[in-house]
């Protein structure tokens, strides 16, 4: 696979295509414990359900998770910091109008249409969030921002079962898109790289869905990932405000720089299933390895899926094995609590390799406040478990999820450029 294309060489091509084309118009397996999500993905939804897009924090991390989800990280071709507010305030500009809805507006037709259509002449909300983060390469000596870079915001490093492809890594700017629908999430990925041709250019985007609850008369909304087990049945309650600020959200009395506070850490890790292997593999070995009932997601010796794990009385793992995905991930002690995470994956597949095999897998977005004592620590745990033999993180990265915008005068990213004025 080749290389990115470097930045220099992508401005060129910038210039050549504005030149020509005329003027263009300027969204694992659990891991945690707490009470179960309260939303159900997949439902049947209003194409006018609508998140807000102002507040202390924004939308997309504590949100109710939406039934499809996309991941874009770009690369930032502008060269001056006059150029990055201009990014920033384009940004807030179209999700603002993407997330509320509307209807464009019309212009003469010998000009590029200002939308692409795909969602008709209205606009609807859909359920949009869309969540701007940044990675540490956006720190560096461009735009002076270096002195007020996230304490821990770094390059995701490669882990020992990792096999990372560097053009499917990190970036400048990631940008998390979610609605309930597909269409949704496309016109807003090209309404964004339509208003900023020469502040971004894409460097990789993976797409992913939630699946339904399949089981009538099933409570527990937590879906199934593609090895077939209920995934997030113990992830912290993202409506409890104080367990989010405990776990999620950068507080002002924390070390990081006082612009961050209101953001968060985001870990984004695209996990391929080797689903051949896997479903070859007996039953009772699955469930050793995931450390839960395949049929109902019951944690192993329980009989429902909320039971929490117990392994005071199991010291030697008979019960639940002690290198278990559940077991390892989260030993349910006091002491752990300070390593939970909240996650908010989707399910995604790609086709075929070229080897013939299904590609297909797990996006994986998680958010903490702490990245050394939430995914690190977690990921540090599972280093080695059984569970390698079937998955292979090939692509993501970390990004830094920005503070929100409290009311409409402010703007994406207001805080860290005043903070490096």
């Amino acid at each position: 696979m080749s290389e990115p294309t470097s930045r220099s060489r992508r401005s060129m091509l910038f210039g050549l295509g504005a030149a020509s084309g005329g003027a263009l118009l300027a969204a694992l397996p659990g891991t945690a414990q707490g009470q179960a999500p309260t939303e159900e993905p997949g439902a049947v939804t209003s194409l006018q359900d609508r998140q807000p897009y102002l507040g202390a924090h924004q939308a997309g991390v504590a949100t109710p998770r939406q039934a499809m989800g996309l991941v874009v990280a770009f690369d930032v071709l502008a060269t001056t910091r006059a150029d990055l507010e201009r990014l920033f305030h384009l940004l807030t500009d179209r999700i603002a109008f993407l997330t509320q809805g509307g209807t464009p507006p019309m212009i003469d037709p010998k000009f590029p249409p200002p939308d692409s259509g795909l969602m008709g002449p209205v606009v609807a909300p859909d359920n949009l969030s869309i969540t701007v983060g940044v990675g540490a390469s956006l720190f560096d000596e461009r735009f002076g921002l270096a002195a007020k870079k996230p304490l821990q915001l770094s390059r995701m490093p490669q882990f020992p079962n990792d096999a990372l492809s560097e053009e499917i890594c990190h970036g400048d700017l990631m940008v998390q898109i979610c609605s309930n629908t597909l269409d949704s999430n496309l016109h807003a990925l090209r309404d964004i790289v339509k208003n900023t041709p020469d502040l971004l250019m894409v460097r990789w985007k993976q797409e992913g869905f939630v699946p339904p609850p399949r089981a009538l008369g099933e409570k527990q909304s937590s879906p199934r990932n593609l090895l077939g087990f209920k995934d997030g049945t113990a992830n912290p309650d993202h409506s409890d405000e104080a367990e989010m600020k405990r776990l999620v959200w950068v507080q002002a009395d924390s070390a990081e720089p006082a612009w961050a506070v209101g953001g968060t850490y985001a870990v984004v890790r695209i996990i391929r299933n080797f689903v051949e292997r896997w479903d070859r593999t007996p039953l009772q070995e699955q469930e050793a390895i995931m450390g839960r009932h395949k049929p109902n997601g019951a944690p192993l010796g329980g009989k429902n899926e909320l039971d929490l794990p117990v392994y005071g009385d199991d010291p030697e793992g008979k019960r639940t094995p002690l290198d278990s995905h559940i077991r390892l991930a989260n030993p349910r002690t006091q002491e752990a609590r300070k390593n939970l995470i909240l996650r908010r994956p989707f399910n995604y597949s790609n086709g075929v390799t070229k080897s013939g095999q299904l590609d297909m897998g797990l996006l994986f977005i998680c958010f903490q406040s702490d990245l050394a004592a939430g995914f690190a620590h977690v990921q540090g745990r599972l280093n080695g478990e059984p569970l390698e033999e079937y998955i292979k993180p090939v692509g993501g990265g970390y990004f830094f999820i920005l503070p929100g915008m409290p009311d409409k005068s402010a703007f994406l990213g207001q805080s860290l450029l005043e903070a490096t004025a």
